[in-house]
């Protein structure tokens, strides 16, 4: 089977053309999986923050607690 120059030709730019087409979606992809990563890392970042900031709360509480019976056990006395 003989195919044309000229037909050769429109296959290989139909073929350059879709291959373009692939490369272009491919960076679009790469860019956004690149502003994923930076999410990821800003939000383990402000997760990792709100776990530094709660720690103390339940430290807090139970003090608060102890007062309270310590209070109660002076008013009990008195």
């Amino acid at each position: 089977m003989y195919i044309p120059p000229a037909q050769m030709y429109q296959e290989l730019r139909s073929l350059s053309d879709s291959l373009t087409r692939v490369e272009t979606k491919l960076d679009g992809i790469g860019q956004g999986l690149t502003d994923l990563g930076k999410d990821v890392a800003d939000h383990e970042t402000r997760l990792r923050a709100l776990e530094r900031a709660r720690w103390p709360l339940p430290t807090i509480g139970a003090l608060t607690g102890v007062a309270g019976a310590a209070a109660g056990a002076l008013a009990l006395i008195r």
